[in-house]
């Protein structure tokens, strides 16, 4: 799985994260390895769909949290995403 919204958001729901720790994490968790431009072209669509706020800092640094409706958002692509797997493991299964 590579869709960035749904990786930033999966980091956010473990904790408040900046930038790079957010790309860490999903390297870290999900072996990918996104660009900046990439997350915070996420980070940005995120924002703007209210599924996650920056929060105040007076670090340079700026951390980010995840949103009830980001919450709700992330669980439902999860839950879609489960099925497909449940579905597609079951298939590989021998005859």
């Amino acid at each position: 799985m590579s869709d960035p919204v749904l990786l930033v958001l999966a980091s956010l729901a473990e904790g408040d994260k900046h930038g790079y720790a957010m790309l860490e994490d999903i390297q870290r968790f999900a072996n990918v390895r996104l660009g900046p431009g990439t997350l915070y072209g996420a980070i940005t669509r995120l924002e703007q769909r209210g599924w996650i706020r920056p929060l105040r800092t007076r670090d340079r640094r700026q951390p980010y949290c995840i949103t009830g409706a980001g919450r709700q958002y992330l669980a439902a692509q999860l839950a879609s995403l489960h099925q497909v797997v449940k579905t597609g493991l079951a298939r590989l299964k021998p005859v």
